[in-house]
């Protein structure tokens, strides 16, 4: 059994030579390993997203029952086609309370929420925006400048 990242093109293998794999392990293994384009943050995915070979990972941290966050997915997800093999673009629900360490890892608080936030793993580099509207433009020079 394996599972191929479209995000970063990588794969991953589960050891069937363990005789305890059952159902509930493959199916952790699955679900550990289900990188999109924009992987919700949970505790689940969160070892993805560490063991993950992409080391810049982006986070838009917003309110997922706010009346704008379908839109703001829809060009967050337009902006992660673009940085594809790049970035990792990750969405954190700042309602869910185990996202309350996260966001204050940032320095941000709710008041400045939606925000995006870059982080990059190995030297724990980081900038945050606060933004009003995502837009495709914004990420993307966001992220150039970042990169830059």
């Amino acid at each position: 059994v394996f599972a191929f990242l479209q995000v970063d093109d990588d794969r991953r293998d589960l050891d069937m030579n363990d005789k305890e794999v059952d159902a509930d392990k493959m199916t952790r293994f699955v679900r550990m390993n289900e990188l999109r384009l924009v992987t919700e943050y949970n505790p689940v995915t969160a070892i993805g997203v560490m063991q993950s070979s992409l080391q810049l990972h982006l986070l838009l941290i917003t309110d997922k029952m706010s009346p704008k966050h379908p839109e703001r997915m829809r060009k967050y997800r337009a902006a992660a086609e673009l940085f594809k093999g790049k970035i990792l673009f990750i969405l954190l629900d700042s309602n869910l309370k185990s996202n309350e360490r996260v966001v204050s890892f940032f320095n941000l608080k709710k008041s400045q929420l939606p925000a995006l936030a870059i982080f990059h793993a190995p030297d724990e580099e980081q900038d945050v925006l606060t933004v009003n509207e995502v837009s495709v433009e914004r990420v993307q020079d966001f992220c150039n400048n970042f990169l830059q």
